[in-house]
C-alpha cells in the first residue's frame, strides 16, 4: 500500500467511526454516507489520481478554497459548499482534512444524528434551540395567557 492510499485509508476509517456511517461504492468509487446521505467522497482507490477528498464545508470553506490544491466541486455541487481536495505538495495536513470531514458530516447528518457526535465524550448532547422546545405544556403559546373558568 503507498503512502497516498495509506493517507486515504486513514481519513476513510476516520469518517466511518462517526455516528450511522456506513461505506457505499456508487459510481465505483469509495463514499462515506450517513443515514442514505453522501458526508465524504473519495473517489476511485486506484492508486493513480491526486484526489483525496470531497467534502461540504461552510465555515472552513472560503479557507479551503484559497488552498491550491482545492476548488469547488462539479455538477453543480460546488454551489452548495462541496469542494474537491487534491494531493498538496508535501505530507498531507490530515488533522485539518479530519476537520473538514467533521465539518461535512455537521453539515449532512441529520441534526439528532450530528449533536450526538458533538456531544463530549460521557456526556450529553446539547438541547435543541427551537422555541417550541423550551415551551412549558400548560401553555398554548408563549406570551398568551389560557381564559379561566369561574
Amino acid at each position: 500500500m503507498t503512502t497516498r492510499s495509506a493517507a486515504k485509508g486513514r481519513l476513510l476509517k476516520y469518517a466511518l467511526a462517526k455516528p450511522d456511517a456506513t461505506l457505499a461504492h456508487p459510481w465505483g468509487e469509495n463514499v462515506a454516507k450517513v443515514r442514505g446521505k453522501v458526508f465524504v467522497f473519495f473517489g476511485l482507490d486506484d492508486g493513480k489520481s491526486d484526489y483525496v477528498m470531497g467534502v461540504k464545508l461552510t465555515k472552513a470553506l472560503l479557507y479551503a478554497k484559497s488552498l491550491p490544491y482545492v476548488e469547488a466541486m462539479g455538477y453543480g455541487l460546488g454551489k452548495s459548499g462541496w469542494v474537491s481536495v487534491k494531493r498538496p505538495k508535501g505530507a498531507l495536513p490530515n488533522e485539518m482534512f479530519e476537520e473538514w470531514i467533521d465539518e461535512s458530516y455537521a453539515n449532512v447528518a441529520p441534526k439528532r444524528v450530528s449533536r450526538v457526535a458533538a456531544a463530549p465524550r460521557g456526556g450529553v448532547a446539547p438541547a435543541a434551540s427551537s422555541p417550541t422546545s423550551t415551551r412549558h405544556a400548560g401553555r398554548s403559546s408563549p406570551g398568551r395567557a389560557r381564559p379561566t373558568r369561574s
